[in-house]
Parts: structure tokens; sequence; C-alpha cells
């Protein structure tokens, strides 16, 4: 998965939109590999990350902007199960939010806004929250070259669709 080139943006998962600043073929050990010097616009962090660690850690380039209507769609329909055990829901939420998915930071974050609509969010389960919809506001914005304040209007008209379309079901 090597097909980044200098000025690619790419999305670093649970990290936001990144650009490739520099690649490098480095020496380690007698090996050389190829490495991506990534910065990471949200807090100007750069991440050299080895190219054959790409895939393993979920970095690809933003959606598609057929996607970004996908998107929107899954978060103004369908339930969603939300479960009870707060240990396994926050787990859950944190493996999805690790994979790199949009889908997946989409529904941790219907979840989660749906959840805080039938009872009040743990401190830990608020931040995942406002880390979801960062995600989503800044990737949404990259892909459809459009003002994150747009985006984030958008996100919350189709949360509150989605919340109006289907309450949200507590599962034991």
């Amino acid at each position: 998965m090597s097909n980044f080139k200098i000025g690619d943006k790419i999305i670093y998962p649970n990290q936001g939109v990144g650009v490739i600043e520099d690649i490098q073929v480095e020496d380690c050990y007698g090996q050389e590999y190829i490495v991506y010097h990534v910065r990471i616009l949200a807090n100007n962090t750069l991440v050299l990350v080895p190219s054959t660690s790409i895939q393993d850690m979920g970095i690809r380039k933003p959606v598609s902007k057929e996607a970004i209507e996908e998107i929107f769609e899954l978060l103004k329909n369908g339930q969603v199960e939300i479960n009870n055990n707060w240990k396994g829901r926050y787990k859950e939420h944190a493996e999805m939010m690790q994979s790199g998915e949009i889908k997946n930071v989409a529904l941790v974050l219907k979840n989660l806004y749906q959840l805080n609509q039938v009872k009040p969010l743990s401190f830990r389960e608020k931040k995942m929250l406002e880390k979801a919809k960062q995600l989503l506001v800044t990737e949404l914005s990259e892909a459809g070259h459009l003002p994150p304040k747009e985006v984030e209007k958008k996100l919350m008209e189709n949360l509150v669709a989605g919340l109006n379309n289907r309450p949200p079901h507590l599962d034991s």
C-alpha cells in the first residue's frame, strides 16, 4: 500500500487528517524501509510511519464524495443497539475508533449521541463523542471540500433526524 506521494492527504485513525510531507528510504539493521513522514493537521505533530505498517494501522486516503452521503444516511437511518454495560460499550467503541473506518467512527458518534439523549454519558464517553464528531467533521470537510461549520451542521441535522426516526434501544 505504498501508493502515497508527497502532498497526499491521508486519514490517520483516531488522529484525523494528515499530510505526507516526505518519503524516505531508511536503513534499519541492514534492511531498507520506506518511511512516510506524516504531519497530523489537528495538532501539527510529525509521525514517521513505515510503509509496512500502513495497512495494519488503518491509514488510508479520505473517503470519496459519494461516500459522504452514505455517512449522512447512516447517521439518519437505522436503529442502534446500545450495550447497557459501560465497560463493554466503551471497549467496543474504542475498537471501532481505532479501526480507522469512517463508518465505524460514524456509528460511534450515532450510538453515543443517541445514548446521551437517554442518559448522561460518562466523562470518557463524552470525550469519545467529541472526538468522533471532530474526526468526521475534518474528514468530510476535507473530502467534500466544504467548510467544517457546514459539515458539522449537516452532521447534527442527520443525528437529530436519526433520533426522530428511531429512538435508541438499550440492550441489557
